[in-house]
């Protein structure tokens, strides 16, 4: 049996004071790793990459040896969207998204698959995922690899289980997408991991689906949808002790179809 390796812990660090300044806050309070947002998570518009502020971020990245270096992706996008319009800019946002953690270097992009309101979950997850494929057109990813986040499920949102992911993973074997487990939302979805053998049957199903080696990150600090504990305190408290006993991370509403959601699917298409 292989040794296992202590976990690398870091936190979403904020950027109010600039992208490197948030490397510099991660590696001051005793983080190893880091999430960050590359511009404002509430807004469409985002303000352009300065190659100045690209070049600060890389040498701070390498002056702290922080690793991993996640990016969360905007709150608005919705790559599973009904709404065409809503669509194709979120698949537009995306797309910046994707060039932005390029042009920083970082290891991981983290994106929700987004909601199937308007629609049906089967529809849905063949939409997002021709999305993804459709914003990577042409783009060369490198080193960085998309994490798709599991949902808590609220607002009709793909990807609450595991099986949704697998299926988005699976129509995009163009590119290496993985997983981050929220532990969180997959709490609230039903997957119970407050105790070791709840967890460890969860570990099973996400072995199953998408794999542990897909997963190489998990979220762990929110107990319930809105509030925030710290690690080891809230709902989800033991969780953290049987995570430790389990070991196994080494690194983890169907509504009528609209008659659009055919003409929506090959319009995407026709643009891949």
């Amino acid at each position: 049996m292989s040794k296992l390796t202590r976990p690398r812990i870091g936190f979403h660090a904020p950027i109010k004071d600039g992208l490197h300044e948030s490397l510099l806050i991660a590696k001051e309070t005793g983080c190893d790793a880091v999430q960050i947002f590359s511009r404002n998570p509430r807004g469409w518009m985002a303000k352009p990459l300065t190659s100045e502020a690209v070049d600060r971020f890389r040498k701070t990245r390498k002056q702290t040896k922080l690793s991993p270096v996640l990016i969360h992706t905007n709150y608005l996008i919705n790559l599973a969207a009904a709404d065409e319009s809503l669509l194709l800019k979120s698949i537009a946002s995306f797309r910046e998204e994707v060039e932005r953690a390029i042009l920083l270097g970082v290891d991981y992009l983290v994106v929700h698959p987004g909601s199937a309101r308007g629609s049906n979950e089967s529809d849905a997850i063949e939409i997002c995922a021709l999305s993804l494929n459709l914003s990577c057109r042409g783009l060369k990813l490198g080193k960085l690899r998309i994490l798709l986040e599991n949902t808590a499920g609220q607002g009709q949102c793909i990807g609450h289980r595991f099986e949704h992911l697998r299926a988005i993973m699976d129509a995009c074997p163009k590119f290496p997408l993985g997983v981050c487990v929220d532990t969180a939302h997959s709490f609230t979805a039903g997957y119970d991991i407050r105790e070791v053998d709840g967890l460890e049957a969860t570990l099973e199903i996400i072995r199953c689906t998408v794999g542990l080696k897909n997963a190489p990150c998990i979220s762990t600090i929110r107990a319930r949808l809105t509030t925030r504990a710290s690690i080891g305190t809230g709902t989800l408290a033991k969780a953290t002790s049987a995570a430790k006993l389990c070991g196994a991370w080494r690194g983890i509403r169907n509504s009528r179809t609209p008659r659009s959601s055919s003409k929506l699917r090959t319009t995407i298409r026709a643009r891949i």
